[in-house]
């Protein structure tokens, strides 16, 4: 089968390699869409700290069932995503139902192989029919879960001021669900075209410039009272730091953003504000199963969203066009 590898920061290769054999409780998948993600940026450019090269990149997949277990739910020829996730099942976050931060987690892609390629094998229970979903929208579900799961994280509701800070890929599926929940949405971000786009296509209310000041118009706007919950999908540990200011009293800042530095913040304000500060990783079942929902009820813009789309034969050129800013990516997907 062809892979796409990345052999180290700054080169990919297209390689032909043997199919993966299928074990037993494992389905193999025939690829057919491929998103790609700001981790298989990152990858490429040699900042992920949790990656050994080389490396076949690729979590966000969706296809088509090419062999089953006996006795499957599953049939040959079914549409399918893929959950990337692969828990242990054993471990004490396991037990708990939190498989998304499992102690012995591997990533599809990070950790292991990913979905890069023509066929990947992986656990029954990481294989879920598409139903209708088109397999190019599939291939964006799991992204689309980050953004759910955190929403799902900050307990939002009709009732909740919130402030999202970052508009890239991440931010705006937290944005589509905070909006689903019926919340007041404004997105804060430096680039006015993706501000732009929140509010016309993905519903923001309000939009708020990453200026320096930022802090004194949110006051002006809230009549001194910011935000119920902020949620970071900055991915920069300074605007996760400053996110504490725009906290009302019993406000939940929700961290989507994950980065290697220290987080660090006023305790005295903190406290005062008696603020619940949470942690964001991966998503869970229900995480997905929501985003299917929602984009069955065409509350997710999916054309709009996907802005890029190539063939993975090509995706050594691609991806270095698609990896720079002025290319205007929020989602481009390979087929493979």
């Amino acid at each position: 089968m062809k892979a796409l590898v990345c052999d180290e920061p700054g080169r990919l290769s297209l390689v032909s390699r043997p199919e993966p054999v299928r074990k037993d409780g494992e389905v193999l998948v025939r690829i057919r869409h491929v998103g790609i993600c700001g981790t298989d940026f990152h990858i490429f450019a040699g900042k992920h700290p949790f990656l050994e090269y080389p490396r076949v990149m690729g979590h966000e997949l969706s296809g088509t069932v090419e062999e089953a277990p006996a006795g499957s739910r599953l049939k040959a020829g079914e549409p399918v995503y893929v959950v990337p996730y692969l828990s242990c099942g054993a471990c004490q976050a396991c037990r708990k139902g939190l498989t998304n931060a499992c102690c012995n987690i591997r990533v599809l892609g990070v950790h292991c192989d990913g979905g890069m390629a023509d066929y990947v094998s992986v656990p029954e229970q990481n294989v879920v029919p598409t139903g209708g979903i088109p397999l190019e929208d599939a291939a964006m579900i799991e992204f689309l879960a980050i953004g759910a799961h955190g929403v799902k994280r900050g307990n939002l509701g009709a009732q909740d001021r919130v402030l999202v800070t970052g508009s890239g890929p991440i931010g705006m599926s937290a944005i589509i669900f905070a909006k689903a929940r019926g919340a007041h949405v404004t997105v804060m971000d430096t680039r006015e075209d993706r501000l732009a786009f929140a509010v016309e296509r993905l519903g923001a209310d309000e939009i708020l410039m990453a200026d320096e000041g930022a802090e004194s118009e949110a006051d002006r706007r809230t009549g001194g009272e910011f935000y119920d919950v902020v949620i970071d999908a900055t991915g920069n540990a300074v605007p996760m730091q400053r996110g504490f200011h725009f906290l009302n009293h019993g406000a939940r800042y929700v961290l989507l953003s994950v980065v290697r530095q220290d987080i660090t913040f006023a305790d005295p304000e903190f406290h005062k504000r008696e603020v619940t500060l949470l942690a964001s990783r991966n998503a869970q079942p229900d995480d997905f199963a929501e985003v299917v929902r929602q984009i069955e009820a065409g509350r997710v813009p999916t054309r709009a969203l996907n802005t890029h789309r190539g063939r993975l034969e090509d995706a050594v050129e691609l991806f270095s066009q698609w990896s720079r800013p002025e290319t205007g990516v929020i989602k481009a997907i390979l087929e493979v």
